[in-house]
């Protein structure tokens, strides 16, 4: 069954997320004000609201202390681009289930959206084991390996132990070790070790008593306490503080914790996985990272190879990127030119497979109808051929030179010297293509190489976010 979500923010902050989110059977609410909020709260009821700490005659306390009068009152979730541990403290003591710095991810937002199924759905499940959207793209030997071990070690309890480089794809190998295993239908909880203090990670963990520190003003479940059942995943795990380290082992050890002023302990059944972009046994012998928490860590280790290190597994994971955002944007497939594959394969990517994906949202929608060139990553070093140029972005002989490819000195022009977001740019290129066929939606959608369909279903988007169509 859908779920539904309440964002108090810009529009523009949000729109770019509500294709994806509905994707996945998300509906998605906007409000810009307390009043408009608590009225849709009321009559949607969402699973989670993401809120701005403020907004034109709004702050999110009074959310807050809504959400503390109101028994039963959605989670929510702080989400900001301009973020800080202490204001990250204060909104946590105040009710706040979480707090998120921007952008923000779209399959984030569903990982932590609780889903209500509906009993027919589970009737027609034929495997709790279904992977789901977290299949592994990779034919390289080195990744075989860990997939074979992963498959191996998922139905087990044991803990383990993920490196890697960051954007190598250790959060997706851990969701893939949780859907294999027998705790499949149990919760996925993931908690980056890195964004939060040591005091207040604590909190996070292992929860809170109400009265155990100013603001305090009830009992808060931990993240391990929510993952009960299932999994628990400890992203840069090397960042936390020597001090919880301890605290930690104690709980992979016996199996219980203490939440933050309480006094009792609490059971939990949780199977741990950590991620690091470090070399943990450095990390121990400078005394920066405890040994025994190291081997209770450690105990299955997943080392995920960088992307130039996995050959071809390189233009897979790039065409599979292209097809997932030519389905999103509703385009038609595209494939890339030789000199382009070429590029593709020689490039260090030191970003790794989130760099590649970045990429290729980018290609998609500056190909046009294809195929996708060197010009369309927006290279930096001014390498664009003329018959790059001429191949790029083609156009009906009649046709308007709207998507005709930009120089790089036009597009810089164009944005003014700024980078924005790909869903912004393609708003812009959309009402240019307006104003240059005076709103004709059909000759826009071939100038753009979309379908008139599209290009519909992108103005009725963007009327729903107060947006002007010519």
């Amino acid at each position: 069954m859908s779920a539904t979500l309440l964002f108090l923010a810009p529009a523009a902050t949000i729109s770019p997320l509500f294709s994806t989110l509905k994707e996945e059977g998300l509906e998605s609410g906007l409000a810009e004000s307390l009043r408009g909020a608590l009225a849709l709260i009321q009559k949607r009821r969402p699973a989670l609201v993401f809120s701005r700490p403020r907004l034109p005659g709004y702050r999110v306390e009074e959310l807050l202390a809504e959400a503390s009068r109101e028994e039963g009152f959605p989670p929510v979730i702080v989400i900001t681009d301009k973020g800080s541990p202490e204001e990250a403290q204060r909104f946590l003591e105040q009710g706040a289930q979480d707090y998120w710095l921007e952008p923000l991810d779209a399959e984030k937002i569903i990982a932590a959206t609780p889903r209500v199924e509906s009993p027919a759905a589970a009737a027609q499940k034929k495997s709790p084991y279904k992977m789901q959207s977290f299949d592994i793209i990779g034919k390289h030997p080195v990744v075989s390996r860990v997939l074979a071990l992963a498959r191996q070690v998922a139905p087990s309890k044991a803990t383990v132990l993920i490196s890697g480089e960051s954007g190598t794809g250790k959060e997706m190998f851990a969701r893939f070790l949780h859907s294999m295993s027998d705790r499949a239908q149990g919760p996925f909880v993931a908690v980056n070790c890195a964004a939060l203090p040591e005091h207040l990670l604590e909190s996070e963990l292992f929860g809170h008593e109400k009265g155990a520190f100013t603001g305090a003003i009830a009992r808060k479940p931990g993240k391990f306490e929510l993952a009960h059942g299932g999994t628990i995943l400890l992203d840069e795990i090397s960042e936390m503080d020597l001090g919880l380290q301890a605290k930690l082992l104690r709980v992979l050890q016996e199996g219980e914790l203490d939440r933050v002023g309480g006094t009792e302990s609490v059971k939990v059944d949780v199977r741990v996985l950590a991620t690091t972009n470090r070399s943990l046994q450095e990390w121990v012998e400078a005394g920066k990272f405890r040994q025994d928490l190291y081997f209770r860590l450690n105990v299955i280790p997943l080392k995920l190879p960088p992307l130039r290190e996995r050959g071809d597994d390189m233009l897979l994971l790039a065409h599979f990127f292209v097809d997932k955002f030519c389905k999103q944007y509703g385009l038609a497939r595209l494939d890339f030119s030789r000199e382009a594959s070429d590029w593709l394969m020689a490039y260090h990517w030191p970003g790794n497979v989130r760099e590649l994906q970045n990429l290729m949202e980018r290609a998609v929608l500056l190909a046009g109808r294809g195929p996708i060139a060197t010009m369309h990553f927006l290279l930096d070093d001014d390498s664009w051929t003329p018959e790059e140029e001429a191949a790029a972005l083609p156009l009906d002989a009649d046709a308007e030179p709207l998507a005709a490819p930009l120089s790089g000195e036009a597009l810089e022009h164009m944005l003014g010297g700024k980078v924005i977001p790909l869903q912004e740019m393609e708003r812009i290129m959309i009402m240019r293509g307006l104003e240059q066929t005076s709103g004709n939606r059909t000759q826009a959608a071939e100038l753009l190489g979309i379908s008139v369909r599209t290009l519909r279903n992108k103005l009725n988007e963007y009327r729903t976010l107060g947006i002007d169509i010519p």
